[in-house]
């Protein structure tokens, strides 16, 4: 398809500005629209006007991949091409040196890219409605995760200062201080007073209100001792008390993160599950309903966005990048990538170390070569994403026999 007319789109909060330019780079029309379904229909309408129909439709550039805006152009076969700031700044520079900038002159800009390298970008990936809401939830869940670790952070800095009774009480746990039992005992005994003065029978009820059902005398009996060792110091009474406010109004933000985390988790496991590639992805070794609806939200269900595995690994920050230049020549890792994929690639490599004897011979064999913790786990998530990206294509399940057949010997010695 011949493409003559292109699209560019300057977003903001309130309004868009738009710019039509045709294949010899000259302006066709330009247009400001409002941020709602009348500014849509006159975007659409404007698109319409100069040759836009379903099968012909017009490439569309825009510095964002969401949003209502991206949804109403997404309608349809349009190809919509998420242009990266820093790229379409450095493209303005090419039409000038003043450095001036505009909201109308920067959606030109954006139209001639298309017009100029349209073959250099991608188009956003064309992933089922399914494979999008995955992708919305996954996130929200991780950013519920984040939200929580960070929160407990807070806590802990907060008991350091002057509730040490607190951390040796929980900090050895699972989970520790976003435990439950930890939020349920912290928010009846904000300060180290109100702690020692707990009786066991109220110990006994934060425990059961936690959800605790066995070993509960014995965690109360625990939970007295810590309280009342006199080992620790103190704070003076009245900075105790401002303290344990303070204490009160973070377990609080707390149980609402845990509480947000886990109904998402139950989400998210329930959509994923129903996806047609949840099978493929719950095949491998180290992936459950979390991790995998993880890496299906950053990798998509569209099987025509990555031309090879190569390209699969480059945006998932797995594969090195060389970078030379005359007489040097650097190999490194890539700074620019997926950071949500590389993160979940990570937690899988870990997973899969326990969970596959090939994964974990791998790693033993780049740890051998003088790789240090991080390196070997990149390395092994480099080959396992590969993998996956094998599987999706020809539809099939992970095979251990047939995914580390060139490490048969350390198999060997692994079992």
């Amino acid at each position: 398809m011949d493409v003559t007319v292109f699209c560019g789109i300057d977003w903001a909060e309130s309004h868009h500005d738009v710019a039509l330019v045709d294949d010899a780079g000259q302006l066709l029309a330009k247009r400001r629209i409002s941020d709602d379904a009348a500014g849509y229909r006159i975007l659409l309408d404007l698109l319409a006007d100069h040759g836009d129909t379903p099968e012909e439709p017009i490439p569309v550039a825009i510095e964002t991949s969401r949003g209502l805006l991206v949804a109403a152009l997404r309608t349809g076969k349009r190809p919509v091409y998420a242009i990266n700031p820093l790229a379409a700044a450095r493209y303005r520079d090419r039409h000038g040196v003043s450095r001036k900038k505009s909201d109308p002159g920067d959606a030109l800009v954006l139209a001639n890219i298309l017009r100029t390298d349209m073959h250099a970008h991608r188009p956003l990936p064309d992933d089922s409605d399914q494979a999008r809401a995955i992708a919305v939830l996954a996130r929200a869940q991780q950013d519920a995760v984040w939200n929580r670790q960070q929160l407990v952070n807070q806590v802990r800095s907060l008991l350091r200062e002057y509730y040490p009774a607190a951390l040796d009480a929980f900090q050895g746990k699972q989970h520790g201080l976003a435990r439950a039992e930890a939020r349920a005992v912290l928010a009846a005994a904000p300060t180290p007073a109100r702690a020692a003065r707990m009786s066991l029978a109220q110990l006994r009820a934060a425990l059961k209100r936690a959800g605790r059902q066995r070993g509960i005398d014995a965690e109360a009996e625990r939970l007295r001792e810590v309280f009342r060792d006199r080992d620790h110091a103190r704070q003076p009474g009245a900075v105790e008390d401002a303290m344990g406010h303070q204490l009160t109004a973070l377990i609080r933000q707390l149980e609402a993160a845990c509480l947000a985390a886990d109904e998402l988790a139950e989400v998210v496991e329930a959509h994923f599950r129903q996806h047609p590639d949840a099978e493929i992805i719950l095949s491998f070794p180290g992936l459950g309903a979390q991790l995998g609806a993880r890496m299906l939200a950053e990798i998509g269900d569209d099987r025509n966005r990555f031309t090879n595995a190569r390209g699969l690994k480059a945006y998932a920050g797995s594969a090195p990048i060389t970078r030379a230049s005359g007489k040097k020549r650097y190999v490194g890792r890539r700074f620019i990538k997926n950071n949500r994929l590389i993160n979940a690639g990570f937690l899988w490599a870990f997973a899969a170390l326990t969970a596959s004897p090939g994964a974990n011979a791998h790693y033993r064999r780049r740890r051998d070569k003088g790789d240090w913790h991080a390196q070997a786990q990149r390395h092994l998530f480099n080959r396992l994403i590969g993998q996956l990206y094998h599987c999706l294509h020809s539809k099939q399940l992970f095979d251990e026999e047939h995914a580390f057949t060139s490490c048969s010997a350390d198999l060997t010695v692994a079992t």
